[in-house]
């Protein structure tokens, strides 16, 4: 078994993007039974069906079974692939269609997972090949649906505008169809770097950001003149200001070419399109960025909306209300990065500007704008990708501190406007649902209780509180944990997240898919490998199980024995 590959996956946690690398090879022996836990004995549960039957029919099991790095089929994986390619059981009520194939309502939750940051480098290679050869066929075997990957506009669009270079993708896309593996492509207009997790640095392409030192308002700027350059302000969505094309047209140039180029794998390999619409990938403005020591959690961030651009649009809406006074800057009294709510004269519960006439005006406009710049990036995103069996979505972020205070100020600074007595995210559904989007949604795995309590966190409330948004605008719901967690209590929380309970709801309605933060060598360490492959089971069992998960957890210590070859070597080559 090839190991001395240490530094071509290096750590897949992050390091700085290269160019690929090689090394030797040595041989390890390892024992399974010096590294996996046997099957739990003396297990009483009472077993109300007795075959394992997933009722989601997925794609036949191409690798691990047959993988180039295993040298051929391997009968032990073969057992292990075979259990998961289970068909939907006769009579299943088929509800919707997610890419090129059928979910049966009620049949579970498909598991996707993030592939590394810089799983492309800046050569347009497949960065740690082997490594990520390796993990896919580990993914597999363990029945996940698919991976989830960023495609990044400063990567593929780096030089020129114009000049599209997909080497890359090309073949990290193959690496996956090869493995029997979904992708859903990120088109990642941002920048990598600065933000929770970010393990390595991508700007936006070259071209852009000389853009934008020409004229240093195309980038996001707070009162106190601070500009953000992770994403270009969306005051100038419709400006011809990036070489003669607008922002919206770059970024639908950019998913054109995609389009173009990944055709034969559209509605197959390739199911689901989340278009970028901020900084993170997320709908949302660079209210609190990490970079610099600018904002520390639980801050309550600040508006986004100094750069004359932003000034134009509000001095253009405060005169079409007859509020000349109003238009020429955002609150002066909302505080700092770093306050909390009862710091400012804006957030405070009582008498805050917030709950003022002014107040409603400028969030109004504010969240309205965002709102606005959502739908005019989708309404390029469907008619590029209308009829060709993709999903498209959009992410939005989970803010949950500060949930429980009446202005909700971390969500206002934004974007969201949702306060106590205002809900903020069925606009923000009702938006997705004009263009037949998924709406993706971060925090899944957090419980209140663990969160500090000074700040009023709610992360469970705020899930609850989208999960409705979604379920009266009509919108399928997909979720991703927004921080790494590899333990039981945040799978368990995950699965009840994913089923949709909310208000008593018992019907079959469940999340369309669930994405694991991240592919990782934490991820294939021997423990978190054991939960990780129960927690997928458990999930894709859906709301109809007949099982009592001591039963599935059994099942899974079976297939992490059969697959710890595979396994032990994903997690020696990613460190």
């Amino acid at each position: 078994m090839a190991l001395n590959m240490t530094h071509q996956i290096g750590s897949l946690a992050g390091t700085p993007i290269s160019s690929d690398s090689t090394s030797g090879d040595s041989a390890v022996t390892v024992s399974a039974a010096a590294v996996w836990k046997s099957p739990a004995a003396n297990l009483r549960c009472q077993v109300m069906k007795p075959e394992f039957a997933s009722a989601e029919g997925l794609s036949p099991p191409l690798s691990p079974c047959r993988s180039p790095v295993l040298n051929g089929i391997r009968p032990d994986l073969s057992v292990a692939c075979q259990a998961f390619a289970t068909e939907a059981p006769a009579g299943t009520e088929v509800e919707h269609r997610e890419g090129g194939k059928v979910k049966a309502k009620g049949s579970g939750v498909p598991v996707y997972v993030m592939m590394p940051l810089d799983s492309v480098t800046v050569g347009n290679t497949v960065n740690r090949k082997k490594a990520i050869n390796v993990a896919m066929a580990a993914l597999k075997s363990a029945g996940v649906e698919g991976v989830m990957m960023d495609v990044w506009w400063g990567l593929v669009e780096r030089e020129a505008p114009g000049e599209y270079n997909w080497d890359g993708y090309v073949e990290l896309m193959e690496m996956a169809k090869k493995h029997g593996l979904k992708v859903q492509a990120v088109m990642s207009f941002h920048q990598c770097g600065g933000n929770v997790g970010d393990s390595c640095t991508i700007p936006l392409p070259k071209w852009v950001g000389e853009e934008i030192d020409n004229d240093p308002d195309l980038a996001y700027t707070d009162q106190w003149g601070r500009r953000n350059y992770e994403y270009v302000s969306l005051g100038c969505d419709t400006l011809p200001v990036l070489k003669g094309r607008t922002p919206v047209q770059c970024y639908a140039d950019f998913m054109r070419s995609f389009r173009d180029n990944f055709k034969h794998l559209l509605g197959d390999t390739i199911v689901e399109i989340q278009v970028g619409m901020g900084p993170a990938g997320e709908l949302r403005y660079p209210s609190y960025p990490e970079q610099n020591g600018t904002w520390k959690f639980p801050g309550i961030g600040a508006f986004q909306c100094y750069d004359k651009y932003m000034l134009s649009s509000l001095k253009a809406s405060a005169e079409a209300q007859g509020k000349h006074d109003w238009g020429s800057t955002g609150p002066t009294d909302a505080g700092e990065y770093n306050n909390w709510p009862e710091d400012t004269t804006f957030f405070r519960k009582e008498g805050g500007g917030w709950d003022s006439e002014y107040g409603e005006f400028f969030l109004t406009w504010y969240s309205q704008m965002l709102l606005d710049h959502g739908e005019r990036i989708l309404t390029s995103a469907k008619s590029i990708f209308n009829d060709i069996g993709v999903k498209i979505s959009v992410k939005v972020a989970g803010i949950h501190w500060h949930y429980g205070t009446r202005s909700h100020a971390p969500e206002l600074t934004a974007g969201y406007y949702n306060t106590r007595f205002r809900d903020g995210y069925l606009p923000i559904a009702q938006m997705l649902a004009r263009h037949g989007a998924i709406f993706n949604f971060t925090c899944i795995e957090m419980r209140d209780h663990e969160q500090p309590q000074d700040a009023l966190c709610a992360p469970e409330k705020l899930v609850k509180q989208v999960a409705l948004a979604t379920q009266k605008a009509q919108v399928p719901l997909a979720g991703e944990n927004a921080l790494p967690r590899y333990d039981e209590y945040a799978h368990e929380q995950i699965i009840k997240a994913s089923q949709l309970d909310v208000d008593g709801n018992s019907d079959d309605t469940e999340m369309c898919a669930f994405t694991y933060l991240r592919m990782n060598p934490q991820l294939f360490q021997p423990d978190n490998w054991r939960k990780f492959v129960a927690f997928v089971k458990k999930i894709k069992e859906g709301k109809g199980a007949h099982k009592c998960w001591e039963q599935v957890e059994r099942e899974a210590e079976h297939f992490v024995h059969v697959t710890q070859p595979l396994v032990q070597e994903a997690a020696v080559l990613m460190h």
